[in-house]
């Protein structure tokens, strides 16, 4: 017995030897565990510093729909300014011209908007909104737009559709705007259609409506490639008097539309420019910052836009152009007085002018619409010899 307790004791000493090493091979485990820092979570402060760094020099800028020319312009601009967070301009698809300005009035994260010429006039007369020359810049004037009215066969003029159906496309496009000027300053009434415009379009061709108004750059994709034989045609515009204003000429040729107008011919019409648009925010306010910021980076990175696979509309683009009615935006305004620093032109010389007015047929008394114009094809060719030098 007494062999046996003590060759017990001996197990059990042995036994309480090994169980405290596990125990203090644990502790130290639980102590270099307990020693070894925990990843940090991200607190409330950092992720407020990320959400105001991302931010702090993003732009808002509304375009307009896809089959119209400003969604092209307006990827343009995002990839030629893009400078990460120190400057990031984001496109939104949206109506077009007349609904842009109420987004650039109303709609929160839209600091810039494509819209054209006319909007101050259809705002004034149609929505009874005040003191837009006020509240809204431009930044730059960019192309021009034109009226297009394609009209049925039995439609020889613009007095053939009173009463009739004619369709402007979808409500806030730039045809909504520009048409209901245009109609009512010819003092004619019709029955006006809101259709997006592939529907307007086939209704036109089954002759369930008379006509279709575009107002967009030339030429429109949709209906240069309309087969020949169908009849459709355009309309000349009547009484250049009555707009010359707010507008300035225009016109369609064989080039734009083989199939629709004849070799050598040349349909009138009017011309709308458009206008990239912004805000017009006191210098204190933080959007005013952006602003100044978007528009001194695109007046500086402007051989961007010149080239491809930026659109060709630029390079009829004039930065330093004006805009009747309007007021320039006041970054724009200092940079467009320092011609280095821009990116501008060189001031024209009589030279020059002499060289355009000889390739146009000389001079000649002209109305303030044909003036307008001739200016902007004027800064256009200067442009495109600059481009091309």
């Amino acid at each position: 017995m007494k062999g046996l307790r003590g060759q017990s004791g001996y197990i059990m000493s042995k036994t309480f030897t090994r169980l405290s090493c596990v125990i203090a091979a644990c502790l130290i485990a639980f102590t270099a565990v307990a020693q070894t820092p925990a990843p940090k979570a991200p607190t409330p402060s950092s992720e407020a510093d990320f959400r105001a760094k991302r931010n702090a020099w993003t732009i808002g800028l509304e375009s307009g729909q896809l089959e119209g020319l400003y969604p092209r312009l307006a990827a343009d601009i995002q990839r030629s300014l893009d400078d990460g967070d120190n400057l990031r301009v984001l496109p939104m698809l949206a109506y077009g011209a007349s609904s842009n300005l109420e987004d650039l009035l109303y709609l929160r994260g839209v600091d810039i908007a494509f819209t054209q010429s006319d909007v101050f006039e259809f705002f004034r007369t149609q929505k009874k909104i005040p003191n837009l020359q006020q509240r809204v810049h431009y930044i730059m004037r960019l192309y021009n737009t034109e009226l297009h009215v394609l009209a049925r066969p039995e439609i020889k003029t613009f007095e053939d559709l009173r009463g009739k159906k004619v369709s402007f496309g979808p409500a806030g496009n730039s045809a909504t705007l520009t048409g209901p000027i245009i109609f009512q300053r010819l003092g004619i009434e019709l029955q006006p259609l809101l259709l997006d415009h592939t529907s307007g379009l086939e209704q036109l061709k089954r002759g369930e409506i008379s006509a279709i108004v575009r107002v967009v750059g030339k030429p429109i994709d949709q209906l240069a490639k309309l087969p020949a034989g169908t009849g459709l045609h355009f309309l000349a515009i009547p009484g250049m008097q009555l707009f010359d204003d707010i507008y300035t000429i225009g016109e369609l040729d064989n080039k734009d539309y083989p199939t629709l107008i004849a070799p050598g011919e040349k349909v009138e019409t009017i011309a709308v420019p458009t206008v990239l648009a912004a805000y017009n925010w006191p210098r204190s306010n933080d959007h005013f910052r952006r602003l100044d910021r978007f528009t001194r980076q695109m007046f500086a990175k402007w051989d961007k836009f010149l080239v491809e696979p930026s659109s060709p509309k630029w390079r009829e683009v004039n930065p330093a152009a004006s805009v009747p009615g309007w007021t320039r935006f006041s970054v724009a305004e200092e940079l467009v007085k320092e011609p280095v620093a821009a990116g501008a032109q060189t001031p024209p010389t009589n030279s020059d002018f002499e060289t355009f007015m000889d390739q146009r047929g000389g001079r000649g008394p002209r109305t303030k619409a044909q003036r307008e114009k001739l200016f902007h094809d004027f800064e256009s060719w200067r442009a495109k010899q600059g481009a091309t030098q």
